[in-house]
């Protein structure tokens, strides 16, 4: 089967207003504006976008912050070259390989087309992060030390029984090869920013610094005027499968990634909370959104949780929780749709 190679189509934006003239451009070929809010926008390259949307929401499903996008790729190249008609001798079929006992275990019917389908590229490539998630999670809790992505990566490829028998990676050659080629190649699809901003102006220069900082981790209470810090634990927040994790981690909460942002030319507050009632005076509605715009998020009893930089074209940038990174994703799926609580000009 012929591999359909997505093309980069660049979609310019011009905005002017008195943030001045801000000029966005979007790589279509990272979004593919299919998504629906099926994950992060960008991060990925040299993926086919028939592919990117499924493994951004496997992704994003995952709890472990060692499954990323470029690992599901790699692992995808590998296993087929990305081809949904592939099948082994072995009775492996599909993009990612199920053999039909694993299928059993991790197939659903995940695009939702009534049937559980291994040469589906949305059934595949969900069951296929699923599978790696869990194996993940085996690979974290089982004392063996080593790379946890190359443990799964190994239980994936001979069993994880395999894995259990040797204490790590099993000495076959197939197995320490395939673990070997996914881990070299994952950087072959790691993608720059795709979001690129021209122009000047508050707005388009907040929005330039908040772009370069995309794929800075986040880290509860981290960040600040001067860039990423690391951050603390209060009891609830910072917390990674119950370790603190922002105290050992520099990068940026939301607050302090838009504060960034705006500093020095505009001073504004730590908290997203702060951030609200400091520009609440200036509102603005989502038909009027213009770049570098502040987006707030409030739980039901009204307080402000999170808070992003609106960058053009439905999108956002922003700093979402812990054990995931600055990045570029979707207005609709940066937070429950149910918690948007308004957006204000700083």
């Amino acid at each position: 089967m012929k591999i359909l190679k997505a093309c980069a189509i660049a979609v310019a934006m011009l905005v002017a207003a008195g943030f001045g003239l801000v000029v966005i451009i979007l790589d279509q070929d990272a979004d593919a504006d299919s998504d629906g809010g099926l994950g992060s926008l960008g991060g990925l390259k040299g993926v086919p976008a028939e592919f990117r949307p499924w493994i951004n929401k496997a992704d994003k499903e995952c709890k472990h912050p060692e499954l990323t996008g470029a690992l599901l790729a790699a692992q995808l190249k590998q296993e087929s070259g990305f081809q949904t008609g592939r099948t082994s001798d072995a009775g492996a079929e599909g993009p990612a390989q199920f053999i039909p006992s694993s299928w059993d275990t991790w197939g659903r019917d995940a695009d939702g087309n009534g049937t559980a389908d291994p040469a589906d590229i949305g059934d595949a490539v969900i069951a296929q992060g699923r599978y790696m998630c869990s194996l993940i999670g085996d690979a974290k809790s089982s004392g063996y030390g080593g790379d946890p992505r190359r443990l799964a990566l190994a239980g994936y490829n001979a069993g994880w029984n395999a894995v259990r028998k040797h204490k790590g990676v099993p000495p076959y050659k197939e197995t320490q090869n395939y673990v070997r080629i996914i881990m070299s190649t994952m950087k072959d699809f790691e993608g720059s920013p795709d979001l690129k901003v021209t122009g000047s102006g508050t707005g388009a220069d907040a929005l330039r610094k908040a772009s370069g900082r995309m794929g800075t981790p986040y880290s509860w209470g981290g960040g600040g005027p001067n860039g990423p810090s690391k951050g603390f634990c209060d009891g609830t927040n910072g917390y990674l499968n119950g370790t603190c994790s922002a105290d050992k981690t520099a990068g940026f909460d939301c607050s302090s990634l838009v504060q960034y942002s705006y500093w020095p030319k505009l001073k504004l507050p730590r908290t997203a909370d702060a951030q609200y009632g400091a520009t609440a005076d200036r509102p603005v509605s989502k038909k009027d959104l213009q770049p570098g715009d502040l987006l707030f998020w409030a739980h039901r009893n009204g307080g402000i949780y999170h808070v992003a930089l609106y960058a053009g074209d439905g999108k956002v940038v922003h700093a979402p929780r812990t054990g995931r990174t600055v990045e570029l994703r979707t207005l609709s799926s940066a937070m429950p749709a149910a918690d948007y609580y308004g957006a204000t000009r700083p």
